[in-house]
């Protein structure tokens, strides 16, 4: 039989909001008028709890915070009391009653007083379960997108797996003994002497005793090989050499020179002087 409003016995449409079937919770006197908190509840009615849990998170009122604690009290009620699952729950109604209204009284001028009316409200959660078709429609869904993952995440898989595949044939194989011959330039070393450890067993002091050059090898400027750049080299620092030792001997021969003339010319006056003496 369809319920009567209190004016004049009329009929109202469907279920009352108090009579709605689900969880519910509610919170009675909240210090917050029912006008403001009204506008955040129409927000979330009939919205996923997931998603109006985001909704009032995302919101910059100050009711939001109250509403997020009441729908969350709603789906605990749900779950520990009616074993219903969290994900499959929904925002099937809301709203918020007036409720006791504190009066205060403001002086005002000329003696008088202004009432200040502090507004509270009731606010009422109800949470259900979803029907059947959206639940199927959900679980399809998440059943696609679960699918899809796991064929992205299969995919990348195969792709590092032939990435590492391709990085292992391409890598030069290098051997576990090194001889150090790659340090050397090809120009500074010769294929006869060079002597490794893997041909020759262990080096050894001895076998570096021929690598060493004296005075005469650098003079000379070419080693046993035959090296022509290291001759040509030698000949022209001999050359410097000799052109050094050249000028020097010119210009001492110079200074003699010099000195016997010097030593010619005091001979001459003082042969001078001794004949004057003996003519006086």
């Amino acid at each position: 039989m369809p319920a009567k409003s209190a004016r004049g016995g009329a009929e109202v449409p469907g279920v009352k909001t108090n009579e709605r079937e689900g969880t519910r919770a509610v919170l009675r006197h909240s210090r917050m008028s029912a006008s403001k908190v009204r506008q955040v509840l129409n927000l979330i009615r009939g919205q996923d709890v997931d998603k109006a849990a985001e909704i009032l998170s995302l919101g910059d009122r100050e009711a939001a915070v109250t509403v997020g604690k009441v729908l969350a009290s709603a789906v605990a009620n749900a779950v520990h009391n009616d074993g219903l699952d969290a994900e499959e729950l929904f925002v099937s109604a809301c709203y918020a009653d007036e409720g006791s209204t504190l009066k205060r009284w403001r002086p005002r001028a000329r003696g008088r007083a202004t009432r200040i009316r502090k507004r509270t409200s009731h606010i009422t959660i109800i949470v259900s379960r979803l029907p059947e078709d959206r639940i199927a429609r959900r679980r399809a869904k998440q059943a696609a997108n679960t699918s899809q993952r796991s064929r992205r995440v299969a995919g990348s898989r195969r792709r590092q797996q032939a990435e590492s595949t391709t990085t292992t044939t391409t890598e030069p194989v290098v051997d576990d003994q090194d001889t150090g011959a790659e340090a050397w330039d090809d120009e500074a070393t010769h294929a006869d002497d060079l002597v490794t450890e893997t041909e020759a067993g262990p080096l050894e002091e001895s076998d570096f005793e021929g690598d060493e050059v004296t005075d005469e090898d650098d003079y000379d400027g070419a080693d046993e090989d035959g090296d022509e750049d290291g001759a040509e080299i030698a000949d022209e620092a001999t050359a410097e050499v000799a052109d050094d030792v050249t000028d020097e001997d010119a210009e001492a021969e110079t200074d003699e020179d010099e000195d016997n003339v010097e030593a010619n010319v005091e001979d001459e006056d003082t042969d001078g002087d001794s004949a004057e003496e003996k003519g006086k």
